[in-house]
């Protein structure tokens, strides 16, 4: 089983993927030139669909600004999570740095 960050997906896309085509014994087909970073979304973008002449990007509810949380809730909640993720991450062997 592999487990994808959807963190990576976003800072390295390429690689993330290139992680997923190494998983599924695919050649690496995918790489960087085929994202562009949409600086309206925040996010990394297809340069162009499979099959179709036009960009594609993730759907309008995607890059939207999130609500401002907190400190002192972000605190509590990766406090209790702990355990759980580093339980999680050795059973993965991935560490996805949620422990802020």
């Amino acid at each position: 089983m592999l487990f994808v960050s959807g963190e990576r997906l976003i800072g390295d896309p390429a690689g993330e993927l290139g992680r997923v085509q190494d998983f599924l014994g695919l050649k690496r087909i995918i790489t960087d030139k085929h994202f562009y970073f949409n600086k309206t979304k925040g996010f990394p973008c297809l340069k162009k669909a499979e099959g179709s002449s036009k960009p594609h990007c993730l759907g309008k509810t995607k890059g939207r600004t999130h609500p401002e949380i907190d400190r002192e809730v972000v605190r509590l909640l990766r406090d209790f999570y702990r355990p759980f993720n580093l339980k999680f991450y050795q059973m993965t062997g991935q560490d996805f740095g949620w422990d802020g």
